[in-house]
């Protein structure tokens, strides 16, 4: 499913709310940013402090990977902070991505690869509109932490269910469920 950026993008008139856009190649910076500190908060009871400091600090390498995967056309969506005063580092306040799903054996075409937002804004409904814009109501499959709690009851809110298959996440060192939305 490829939906156009016109098609889906977030306009909103309150100006308290982070607008959603497609991720550009000068979104890199900030975007790595988020990306680096929503690991940090999501996984804080996950991961040792030491080894989630140790595999969060690349800045320059998480800029190039978004950089790259801009150049390359692919579809990212971005929320940006309300704040226009806000340091690069609070610029991109979540982030969600979609495609074709990576797995062989693969329950449904479509995968929701990646999924984040920055802690201030968990509970604030920012991660459903960054779902839809990601991949709509269409069948899909995801793969998250087996012991991240809040995750998964925001995945089973969303129709996902865990189908069994399990994983091992060499970065992190933990455990991964697949999710999958019929």
């Amino acid at each position: 499913m490829k939906v156009t950026s016109s098609a889906r993008s977030s306009s909103l008139s309150d100006v308290n709310e982070p607008i959603i856009r497609q991720a550009t190649v000068e979104d890199s910076e900030a975007a790595a940013w988020c990306h680096l500190l929503c690991w940090r908060e999501a996984y804080a009871d996950l991961v040792p402090a030491d080894q989630l400091l140790e595999r969060t600090s690349d800045i320059d390498r998480r800029i190039d990977r978004w950089t790259t995967a801009a150049k390359n056309g692919w579809e990212r969506w971005i929320a940006l902070n309300p704040d226009p005063a806000a340091p690069v580092e609070d610029r991109v306040v979540g982030f969600a991505s979609g495609g074709p799903s990576r797995d062989d054996d693969a329950p449904t075409p479509l995968e929701l690869q990646a999924i984040y937002t920055r802690q201030k804004w968990w509970g604030t409904g920012l991660g459903a509109r960054l779902l839809e814009l990601a991949i709509g109501k269409d069948p899909a499959s995801l793969w998250v932490f087996e012991d991240n709690r809040r995750a998964r009851s925001f995945y089973q809110r969303n129709n996902f269910v865990e189908d069994g298959t399990r994983k091992h996440d060499p970065f992190f060192g933990l455990m991964e469920i697949r999710m999958v939305r019929p």
